[in-house]
């Protein structure tokens, strides 16, 4: 599935329930799912308020597919400014724009609820956050 839309703050929710109506063909458990829509919440917004600086006709493009019906792979790609030092902006409570009063936890929250977390950026040219969740069915046995 790919899904591309513009910078626009309003857009966050439509690219996080679209990537949770996608993901739902494996049919997670109610935690699995929020999480998924958080990290999505997440690298969408950080594109938006960090990446494209607020700029409104930029583009967004979300990349998403199931492996073995198990494995999710999210990838949100922008065009915008680059993360100059990944290592900085994965620090717990680093954030560029302090004066928007933002928490910083953006990226430990991705590393939380995912498997692996993949940055590539170039400053001037744009970041890809790539993301991997294992979804482990769990059978249990009635006696």
């Amino acid at each position: 599935m790919e899904l591309t839309f513009l910078s626009l703050s309003k857009n966050e929710s439509f690219a996080r329930s679209t990537v949770a109506s996608f993901v739902a063909q494996i049919d997670p458990t109610l935690d699995e799912l929020t999480e998924i829509k958080t990290v999505v919440s997440e690298a969408v917004t950080n594109a938006i308020i960090h990446g494209y600086e607020e700029k409104e006709n930029e583009e967004i493009t979300i990349q998403c597919k199931i492996s073995n019906n198990a494995e999710v792979e999210i990838t949100i790609i922008d065009h915008g400014v680059g993360i100059e030092n990944i290592d900085m902006a994965k620090e717990p409570l680093y954030t560029s724009k302090p004066q928007l009063e933002r928490s910083g936890m953006g990226f430990s929250i991705m590393e939380s609820f995912m498997d692996k977390l993949t940055i590539h950026s170039t400053v001037g040219v744009g970041t890809t956050v790539t993301m991997k969740k294992q979804f482990h069915k769990v059978k249990t046995t009635c006696h």
